[in-house]
């Protein structure tokens, strides 16, 4: 009984964490994200034929439905702790008539896997909503085969750059950072890929910054990044943020509008994403 309390206390932590809620709100911005970063992050994500390959934190499969096709001669099985978000990452997996992956409600700190089970592991946007990311690390690197690699995949809020300049933007993407602060994680980790793995034991590791950079030119990541991801991920926090007295609602939808406006005639946005592997 003991056991069962305690895993369902840990669920309940988990799912609180994620600062950006489970809603249809929330997963349309997933699904921009992943197709609007996809020719950046995941050009190189191809694993040898044969693997199989663990997705840990896949949510509703937004990077499952960009990274299952390009390994079509490998497996999946691809995890996350919510039942609700396995749902739409298996409809999603469906829709697109991938055959390669089996998806399993499970916690990357509760693996249910024997030692050295994969052939490589996949971690993408995870690790900032983990409060002890390099214990997690730990756990994945038990299923993780000899000689076998682990990919991260993360952002870093504080190299967001844009103009025109903004004290409120700037003020509202504080509210974030500062909300998933207090729940025990972290949104500027993409910087310490390195070290993290490091410290879990790996080894060849290499890091390689991933950075968008928005202007007039390319209208397509005007709507698909600097619109449909970024901003809408600061906007989604804006009643928490309120509520917690971070900031007034006058000065975060001015912070919302002001975001907007780099999307405009003349403004530019810039964000670095960071990819890391480790070989165990």
């Amino acid at each position: 009984m003991g056991f069962f309390v305690n895993t369902i206390i840990d669920y309940i932590d988990n799912m609180n964490s994620y600062v950006h809620g489970y809603s249809d709100y929330e997963a349309k911005r997933l699904n921009d994200q992943a197709e609007s970063l996809a020719d950046i992050i995941h050009y190189d994500s191809i694993w040898d034929d044969g693997s199989l390959i663990l997705e840990a934190g896949c949510g509703i499969g937004s990077q499952t439905k960009i990274v299952a096709p390009k390994n079509k001669n490998s497996n999946f099985i691809s995890i996350d702790i919510s039942l609700d978000s396995l749902d739409q990452a298996k409809t999603i997996v469906d829709c697109n008539k991938i055959d390669n992956v089996v998806f399993q409600q499970a916690d990357i700190f509760e693996l249910p896997f024997e030692d050295e089970y994969f052939d490589h592991i996949f971690v993408s946007f995870v690790l900032e909503h983990i409060p002890n990311p390099l214990e997690s690390l730990n756990k994945l690197k038990r299923v993780l085969k000899q000689k076998g690699t682990i990919t991260l995949i993360e952002g870093d809020h504080g190299s967001a750059y844009f103009h025109p300049d903004s004290e409120a933007a700037n003020k509202a993407i504080q509210c974030q950072v500062e909300l998933q602060k207090r729940n025990g994680n972290d949104t500027n980790i993409g910087r310490k890929l390195h070290p993290l793995l490091d410290q879990a034991g790996f080894k060849g590791i290499k890091v390689s910054p991933r950075q968008v950079y928005v202007d007039d030119s390319n209208p397509e990541w005007v709507e698909g990044f600097t619109k449909n991801t970024f901003t809408a991920m600061i906007k989604g926090v804006s009643e928490e943020a309120v509520s917690n007295n971070l900031i007034s609602k006058k000065e975060f939808d001015k912070g919302i509008r002001d975001l907007y406006k780099t999307a405009e005639g003349g403004g530019t946005f810039c964000y670095t994403f960071f990819k890391g592997i480790g070989i165990k």
